[in-house]
Parts: C-alpha cells; sequence; structure tokens
C-alpha cells in the first residue's frame, strides 16, 4: 500500500511498522486473535457459541496454537502502530506440515481446556482444510487477525502483503494458503489474487480454502 492510500486511510504511513513477533508477544497476539475471531462463523461452529464457556474455548485454542507454533520456531509478524500491535499474522512453514491430530501434546491440553468435542471439530475442520490445499510444499496462515478497531482502514491489506514478501524469499514453496468462513473476508481475499480450491461444510458455515500461486506473488 502506498503512502497515499495509508493517508486517505487517515493513518500516518510514518507511524505504520511491520515487526517480526517472538514468544515475548504471546500476551498482545492473543488479545488481538480473540477478538478477532470470536464473533467468526467458523469459531462460533466450531467451539459452540450457544453453550457456557465458549470465550474460554476460544481463548484457550488460541493460546495453544500460538504455543504449539513457536514450538516449532516458525514465522510471526505484526503489524504495529505509534508502537502499538494491532494485527498479526502466524506464517506456517512448508517444510513443516503441521498435522494437529499427530500433536500428542497438544491433543491433550486442548481436550483438558477447550474440552473434548471442540477438540474433535478443530481437527476434523482442520483436516479438510489440509485436503484442499496442494499436496506439495507451500506457506499456510493458521492464525491471522487485525483488532476489530483497526480494521477496514487497510491494514489487512498491509498486512497480507508483507506476509507474501517474507513468503516469496522461500524458494521451496508453491505459494500460500489461507481459509475463512466470512464472506467479507472471501471478497478482500480473492481481490488480493487468492484462488478458491475447495470448500469444507460445517453446520450452516461454509468454509472456503484460498491459495495464491507464488508466481502471482513474485
Amino acid at each position: 500500500m502506498s503512502t497515499v492510500e495509508q493517508l486517505e486511510k487517515g493513518i500516518p504511513s510514518d507511524t505504520i511498522s511491520v515487526v517480526r513477533l517472538d514468544h515475548d508477544a504471546v500476551r498482545e497476539a492473543k488479545s488481538i486473535l480473540y477478538q478477532a475471531y470470536k464473533h467468526e462463523p467458523t469459531f462460533k461452529f466450531l467451539f459452540d457459541a450457544e453453550k457456557p464457556g465458549y470465550d474460554q474455548r476460544v481463548r484457550a485454542t488460541i493460546r495453544e496454537l500460538i504455543e504449539l507454533h513457536f514450538s516449532k520456531s516458525q514465522d510471526a509478524i505484526g503489524i504495529t502502530i505509534d508502537g502499538m500491535l494491532v494485527a498479526v499474522a502466524f506464517i506456517g512453514s512448508p517444510h513443516i506440515r503441521m498435522h494437529l491430530a499427530e500433536q500428542l501434546n497438544w491433543r491433550i491440553r486442548m481436550m483438558l481446556t477447550a474440552g473434548l468435542a471442540s477438540t474433535r471439530r478443530y481437527l476434523d475442520y482442520h483436516e479438510q482444510v489440509t485436503e484442499c490445499l496442494p499436496a506439495d510444499q507451500h506457506h499456510e496462515l493458521p492464525l491471522l487477525g487485525v483488532h476489530p478497531k483497526f480494521q477496514n482502514k487497510g491494514i489487512g491489506k498491509i498486512l497480507l502483503e508483507a506476509v507474501e514478501n517474507i513468503c516469496s524469499e522461500n524458494p521451496k514453496t508453491s505459494g500460500i494458503g489461507l481459509d475463512t468462513g466470512n464472506s467479507r473476508y472471501l471478497d478482500f481475499y480473492k481481490q488480493q489474487g487468492y484462488e478458491v480450491v475447495g470448500e469444507v461444510a460445517m453446520g450452516n458455515v461454509t468454509e472456503t480454502v484460498l491459495f495464491k500461486s507464488i508466481n502471482k506473488i513474485k
């Protein structure tokens, strides 16, 4: 995004920075992702929003996914405005295919905190999304979010462009995969060049799986 476009969004360009995240940023990242995901159709279905304890199940899942991500030494980046973290992206490396069903310690912690039913639904969702994506090596975005107060200001586009810049540096990747159950985000991803490669039906939610070839990024 150009400086002019940033200014049109009401955010001076010199206040926006792309930063690498490490484990020290876990608390801030968890807060942003919780705010970004708690009202999403996908999470409402997976973690049964109608039953008591929904917020706790969402928080627990985000925490465990972040901890697993950093334990595998994978990349994570964020967008800051005046030094405050407002958006994050966790980037799955092409050489690490995250088969959650095989992560025993993660599964146990999930069952103890998010519950058995939610853990099973999440594992099934993750497996079906993975099956829609190319079998070759590629990056994936398991966690991606902009704090609601900073949405619709161009931050998402800046974040996604930063992700693509990082991924394009890896000669082994064939592209980037992600998914969404929100039609608003689906339109945004399509505008950024992501193509639909599959759909996953979950109750009354349709999760759309998208992929952007590295040839469209470089």
